[in-house]
């Protein structure tokens, strides 16, 4: 959807920008929280270098229950990650929350609005089959784990079209003007 690319233009609009895919990531490194959990869970999943995320890929393909146990362990370790970026920018008139799966976690009880980066069904389908590694079927199990677009989009309070990078950026702009984000 663009939802990344989004969220980089919120945050060189000055607005503190909390990543949860990149909080996970950070978990999984050597040393990171979630690396001893994930261990004892699942042991073929971590090695010197943290988390082998391939491998836990192939784990979760091959047990459906080990999805419920991983979530069971990173989603707390998650929720402390946003609290303490919450409670750290506590003072800025706006931040920005980007979390995937917003809605389908119940995430967007914490928030005062919800945005939602959206883009036609074809230009969506074609990002992500442009990824590396992407495969049809793994875009249908990504689909699968979503609330449809149409439902996320009736859900939202402000919808931010990603056709191209220009209207992005100046909806993004909009945005944090009229919610008073603006450190310009």
């Amino acid at each position: 959807m663009g939802k990344s690319t989004t969220a980089a233009m919120f945050s060189d609009a000055g607005v503190p920008v909390w990543d949860a895919d990149a909080a996970v990531h950070a978990m999984y490194r050597p040393g990171g929280a979630a690396v001893g959990p994930i261990g004892a869970a699942f042991p073929a999943a971590v090695g010197a270098d943290g988390v082998d995320r391939a491998a836990l890929k192939r784990i979760l393909a091959r047990d459906p229950s080990a999805l419920a146990r991983l979530e069971a362990i990173v989603h707390p370790l998650t929720s402390a990650a946003r609290t303490a970026f919450i409670a750290q920018h506590a003072d800025a008139p706006l931040i920005v929350l980007d979390i995937p799966l917003l809605y389908e976690t119940g995430a967007d009880a914490l928030c005062d609005a919800t945005v939602v980066v959206t883009a036609p069904p074809a230009v969506q389908r074609a990002r992500v089959l442009d990824r590396p590694g992407m495969t049809e079927a793994q875009l249908a199990l990504i689909l699968a784990r979503q609330m449809p677009d149409a439902e996320k989009r009736a859900r939202a309070d402000y919808l931010i079209e990603t056709v191209t990078l220009e209207a992005a950026r100046a909806a993004v702009q909009d945005l944090v003007t009229k919610l008073g984000g603006s450190h310009a």
